[in-house]
């Protein structure tokens, strides 16, 4: 298992470093969803590439009939968990999750999310927002700007009840209120 202290990636690289094409979809993605650097999309990637490695181990078990009912336990599973993060619909099959792409990962994080809800005008200021801990999910700080946010926890999303962005959002609503 190795020492639990010990730092070590979570993603793997690119197979060829320089390509003209990759590159250039990759900085397209890391502008479009405020990414610090390529490694964020990098391990978006790798989560994706786990989810697909899984369904296609998956779908070759299915085929084999000593292994048929514990791989369907491990699909329901598997299918069960993407649509608590809402990156599958109810009913999708192990299919879909070959169909999956980067980018609905990349939608699924809180800096993501913080954006598509209004919270910030920005991805950028989004993730400053996050980082700097004034919003919360269901309550609890998170700083986390690539923190996964699953599907009940999307209406939960809001600012933290100790940041001085509620009291600014409140003298808002009352001036707002006040005039009309």
């Amino acid at each position: 298992m190795g020492y639990p202290g010990k730092s070590r990636k979570t993603y793997e690289l690119p197979s060829h470093p320089w390509q003209a094409m990759r590159m250039s979809e990759e900085v397209a993605l890391v502008k479009k969803y405020g990414l610090r650097n390529k490694r964020e999309l990098w391990k978006a990637h790798s989560i994706l590439r786990k989810y697909r490695r899984e369904a296609r181990k998956l779908l070759a078990k299915s085929t084999v009939t000593g292994e048929g009912e514990h791989a369907k336990e491990k699909e329901i599973k598997t299918l069960e968990k993407l649509n608590k993060m809402s990156l599958l619909e109810e009913g999708a099959k192990l299919d879909d999750v070959l169909a999956l792409k980067t980018e609905d990962i990349l939608e699924r994080r809180l800096q993501t999310q913080v954006h598509r809800q209004g919270l910030a005008n920005s991805m950028r200021q989004a993730r400053q927002l996050i980082t700097h801990g004034h919003i919360a999910v269901a309550g609890r700080k998170v700083t986390i700007p690539s923190y996964l946010v699953r599907k009940d926890e999307e209406a939960q999303i809001g600012y933290y009840v100790g940041s001085s962005m509620t009291l600014k959002s409140s003298k808002v609503k009352a001036k707002a209120k006040a005039t009309g």
